[in-house]
């Protein structure tokens, strides 16, 4: 069974993706810590901008990329803003924004620990 840490990250699960290769996992980490911060910003510019479509895109592509490391509360936060895209619903959408953009911080913190780890 796999263990959920208090920072969003399913650490067994994202090894698992990689085949159990730690380095290859501190490399996706790596990259997904620089790409991001790119995506939140799309998803913001989008929610701003008042346009359904590049939210539910943006979220779409950021939900995919948490859902590498086993981050639920990451992934479903981002399912939600794909969704309020999808239906056009934006009423929520800055709540929302704001529950994705904390639990982007906790899984942020697991992943620069998981980067620092000697492999």
């Amino acid at each position: 069974m796999s263990q959920q840490s208090a920072f969003d990250l399913d650490r067994e699960a994202a090894l698992d993706r990689v085949g159990g290769d730690l380095e290859l996992l501190q490399e996706v980490a790596a990259l997904f810590l620089e790409e991001y911060p790119v995506l939140l910003s799309h998803i913001r510019q989008a929610i701003n901008a008042n346009d359904p479509l590049a939210l539910e895109h943006s979220a779409h592509s950021l939900k995919g990329s948490v859902g590498n490391f086993g981050a639920k509360s990451a992934h479903e936060a981002a399912f939600q803003l794909e969704l309020a895209g999808k239906t056009r619903d934006l009423a929520r959408a800055p709540e929302r924004l704001r529950k994705l953009e904390s639990s982007l911080d906790n899984l942020r913190v697991a992943l620069v620990n998981l980067c620092e780890e000697q492999a």
